[in-house]
């Protein structure tokens, strides 16, 4: 009968075999979705995927730029006034003094402009 200690060998054994395995799999399978890719003409676009890790955070941190610079200029109207002349155009999170109000019973049409 085997012991604890012997039990535990083995398995670190065919955990290494199962990791060895899995690197020679992988590296195979990525050589015969390539091939046929080539073979059919499919690209990474056809996929839906993006190119690269690199190539998605680079086009992020335009389009994150870009937005930034245009929202920042365009000041929006206010939708909702309280009682205290406090207003909020309704957009992102709502206010406290909103949600106060809300938690009261009051409702959000009261405080339209």
């Amino acid at each position: 009968m085997s012991n604890l200690i012997d039990i535990q060998s083995q398995i670190e054994k065919l955990q290494k075999q199962a990791e060895s395995l899995k690197a020679k799999e992988f590296n195979n399978t990525v050589a015969e979705i390539r091939a046929k890719m080539k073979a059919f003409g499919i690209t990474i676009k056809d996929l839906g995927l993006k190119s690269s890790q690199k190539a998605k955070s680079a086009k992020a941190n335009k389009t994150n730029k870009a937005r930034k610079s245009k929202a920042a200029g365009i000041p929006v109207a206010a939708k909702y006034k309280g009682p205290k002349g406090e207003t909020w155009s309704g957009r992102g999170l709502t206010p406290k003094w909103l949600a106060a109000l809300l938690a009261q019973g009051h409702k959000k049409e009261e405080f339209l402009i």
